[in-house]
């Protein structure tokens, strides 16, 4: 029999759990698997992502989970109004983590015990520490051993839920702040996940979670190497998760890996591949039942269409876009669907018309994306009111653009993108012969100094990288 695992004595070092009692009383009559549906519409209903399933209630209600990451507090705290931690059954923060969860005799400071629950510190710099100085890459890392391609043990749950976690905490941390600061230091969870795949696990259930968490950690660093400019980094991931998906048979995983693929081949230039591969997308997902992956996806085709100037094939597919977003949510959406809303919807249009050269239709679908989105996703809202600037300057409206590009500018402080920060660049250009009005002038002069400006690639075709 193989040794305890470096995780697994990590993991015992926590005392021993005990009943939530209380929030298994909250939970009411409804079953694990329906209050976790519960648990998933009340987060989308506050703009909150949760991957709520019956093995995390569970976990709660178990005592495993003593206190709930920043994201499911809110969403609790929402179902459950006038409730405290406490009162949910829950231990305070501070004896869950930091110093004040560390007694003697416990685990020794070269051993941190990482808790289950990642917390979403709003700090950026903190955020980025954490990525990779524990968590789940340091909880799957033991398992591994100075030699990543052999490991000391066959994985089990707790490394299958170290990958997924790690996929939530890139996700997390992109919508906040952008890829350009994340991507290099993603590359060792990415490497770790494979290697345990490899490895092979201790249960067929444990190898379907590694297959899915690998595939969609090597769809979101594929993003962050997309989101930063590195094209061929992003689609060798893409690719990679891809042929994951094949191998496991995971039509859920196979759309995901599609659909950035067509994302990335119509940033790239590549209108009719993005067409394909969005087209792929949708034969993979109308096995899921959820109308609003399909409403994404017809999106991503009619990018292809309109990168290709086909305006009738581009207007098709925004209706059907539009027809199956109308449908709403459903329990089956994808986890990473998370930031696909109205604004979203709105967004992508306005991508659209912007490459069909419809600049002051496309201003107008990106005035409303920037206005509904989220404040919870800065990514987004800096990548929507950049494409508002870069619609404004090229429809003849440079006061409105400039205004704009200042609010991207602000937003940049605390968003790393070069994708964003090329289009703003663009939107400069265009304005330079209008800097006789004062207000072109001081975006210009703001957008000059040093750090407002990072080099990236430039756009191959009408709309790519927006």
């Amino acid at each position: 029999m193989a040794s305890p695992s470096a995780s697994s004595r990590i993991f015992d070092a926590r005392p021993t759990p005990r009943p939530n009692t209380a929030f298994r009383q909250l939970r009411g009559p409804l079953s694990p698997g329906e209050f976790a549906a519960a648990v998933r519409r009340a987060a989308r209903g506050i703009g909150e992502q949760v991957s709520c399933d019956a093995r995390y209630i569970g976990r709660v209600e178990s005592g495993e989970i003593r206190c709930p990451n920043y994201a499911y507090e809110r969403v609790f705290r929402h179902m459950f109004p006038g409730h405290s931690l406490g009162d949910m059954g829950f231990s305070p923060r501070e004896a869950v983590r930091g110093r004040g969860a560390r007694t003697s005799g416990s685990t020794p400071p070269t051993e941190t015990r990482p808790e289950p629950c990642v917390q979403t510190i709003e700090e950026s710099d903190v955020l980025r520490r954490a990525f990779m100085t524990g968590g789940p890459a340091a909880v799957a890392a033991t398992s591994l051993g100075p030699d990543p391609a052999r490991a000391k043990h066959r994985a089990g749950a707790a490394e299958a839920a170290a990958v997924e976690e790690a996929v939530r905490r890139i996700r997390l941390l992109d919508d906040r702040h952008g890829a350009d600061s994340l991507y290099r230091r993603a590359a060792q969870p990415l490497s770790i996940a494979y290697a345990l795949l490899d490895a092979g696990a201790q249960r067929q259930s444990t190898t379907d979670r590694l297959h899915a968490g690998a595939g969609e950690l090597a769809i979101s660093v594929g993003w962050l190497a997309h989101d930063s400019g590195r094209f061929a980094d992003a689609r060798s991931h893409y690719a990679e998760a891809l042929a994951t998906a094949r191998v496991a048979g995971d039509p859920a995983l196979e759309a995901h890996a599609f659909c950035n693929t067509a994302f990335l081949a119509r940033d790239a230039g590549r209108p009719r591949e993005a067409v394909r591969a969005a087209q792929a997308a949708q034969r993979a997902a109308r096995l899921l039942s959820s109308p609003r992956l399909l409403s994404l996806l017809a999106l991503r085709e009619a990018g292809g269409w309109a990168g290709l100037g086909d305006r009738r094939s581009c207007e098709e597919a925004l209706l059907r876009a539009q027809s199956l977003f109308g449908r709403g949510p459903t329990d089956a959406d994808p986890e990473w669907m998370s930031f696909y809303g109205e604004a979203e919807l709105e967004g992508l249009e306005a991508q659209c018309w912007s490459a069909l050269d419809e600049w002051g239709r496309a201003a107008d679908h990106a005035r409303r994306a920037a206005e509904l989105q989220s404040p919870h996703f800065a990514r987004n809202t800096a990548l929507f009111t950049a494409e508002l600037a870069g619609n404004l300057a090229r429809s003849g409206a440079p006061e409105e653009a400039a205004h704009a590009g200042e609010r991207v500018l602000r937003l940049l402080e605390h968003v790393q993108s070069s994708r964003i920060r090329t289009m703003l660049s663009t939107t400069a250009r265009l304005l330079r012969p209008y800097d006789h009005s004062s207000a072109v002038a001081g975006f210009l002069a703001h957008h000059a100094q040093p750090g407002s400006t990072v080099p990236g690639p430039r756009p191959a075709a009408r709309g790519a990288g927006q």
